[in-house]
C-alpha cells in the first residue's frame, strides 16, 4: 500500500511539472535599461507559476551539457558571449535548478538582440528532449536598429517580431513570424505565458501579480496562420513569453523526439 501511495504521489508530481509550459528565459528587469551594464539571468522554468525550474542542458542520464550558443547582435554584427556565462542555482517556489547569468555591456545606441541555444533538456514526464532557442531585445536611447531582423545562425528556429518588442503599451498586440532556417513555419502552435512573479537575486519572489481563474489561463495557446504569422493581445504590463512548439520539425536527439522550439520575450508597459 505504501508503495502504491508513493507511486501515486510521484505520478501527480510529474503531471504537475508537465501541466504548464516550459520556458527558457533571458531576463533582465528593463528592456530599455537606464544603464548600459546589465545582468542577464538565463533560467529554464515555468514563469506564470514560478514553478519547477529545470537544470539547463540536463540529459536522461542526469549529465549537464554546456550551452551551445549565447551572444548578442547589434547593427547586424554578432558577438559571442559564451565565455561570459556563469553557472548559478536558481530557486523557484518548489525547487532549485541549474541556470546561468552574465554581466554584459550594451555597446552603442540601438537594439541589442540577445540569443541563447542550450543543449537539449530531457523531460522525463514526456520522454522527449526540449531545446528552447531563445531571444530577447534590449534598446538603448530609443534608436531602432535590429528589432525586426533575423539572427539566423546559430538560431535554427526563431520568432521574428513584427512589432517592437520593447515598445508595447498595455492593449497593444504583439505579432511575430515563426521561422525555421529562415523560412516561415505555417500553422505553428505557440504557447504564451506571463511572468507572474518578480525575480529578486537568484529566485522568484513568492507573491504573484495575478491569480488565474482556471488552469487553462496559465499557459495560453494560439496558432500562427499559413504564413507563420501570429497575433496576441497584451492585457497586462510585464514580461510575456512566446514559445513556438516544434518549430524545428521532426527531430531526434539521443534516439528520442526533440522538440526544438523558438522563444521570444517581450516587455509590456502601462500607459500612465
Amino acid at each position: 500500500m505504501k508503495k502504491i501511495m508513493l507511486l501515486s504521489m510521484v505520478f501527480v508530481f510529474m503531471l504537475s511539472i508537465s501541466a504548464f509550459a516550459h520556458f527558457q528565459m533571458i531576463y533582465s528587469p528593463d528592456s530599455v535599461p537606464k544603464t548600459k551594464k546589465i545582468n542577464l539571468k538565463l533560467i529554464f522554468t515555468h514563469p506564470f507559476e514560478a514553478g519547477h525550474t529545470m537544470d539547463i542542458g540536463k540529459d536522461e542520464k542526469g549529465e549537464i551539457h554546456p550551452p551551445i550558443a549565447f551572444g548578442v547582435m547589434h547593427k547586424g554584427k554578432k558577438r559571442d558571449l559564451l565565455k561570459k556565462l556563469r553557472p548559478i542555482t536558481f530557486r523557484s517556489l518548489t525547487n532549485s535548478g541549474r541556470a546561468y547569468e552574465a554581466d554584459v555591456k550594451l555597446k552603442g545606441m540601438g537594439d541589442h538582440v540577445f540569443y541563447f541555444v542550450p543543449a537539449p533538456y530531457y523531460e522525463p514526464s514526456e520522454d522527449i528532449y526540449i531545446q528552447h532557442c531563445t531571444k530577447v531585445i534590449f534598446n538603448v536611447a530609443g534608436a531602432p536598429t535590429d528589432w525586426d531582423a533575423a539572427v539566423g545562425d546559430p538560431l535554427p528556429v526563431e520568432i521574428i517580431p513584427l512589432d517592437k518588442p520593447y515598445a508595447l503599451w498595455v492593449g497593444n498586440v504583439f505579432r511575430g513570424v515563426v521561422t525555421c532556417g529562415g523560412k516561415p513555419v505555417p500553422n505553428a502552435e505557440i504557447e504564451v505565458e506571463y511572468m507572474n512573479h518578480d525575480i529578486k537575486g537568484n529566485a522568484f519572489v513568492k507573491e504573484a501579480k495575478v491569480e488565474a481563474p482556471h488552469d487553462a489561463f496559465v499557459t495560453q495557446t494560439i496558432k500562427a496562420d499559413s504564413n507563420g504569422v501570429f497575433t496576441f493581445g497584451l492585457p497586462r504590463a510585464g514580461w510575456w513569453g512566446f514559445a513556438a512548439l516544434g518549430a524545428g520539425g521532426d527531430l531526434k536527439h539521443n534516439g528520442k523526439e526533440l522538440s526544438q522550439d523558438a522563444v521570444i520575450w517581450v516587455q509590456v508597459w502601462e500607459m500612465k
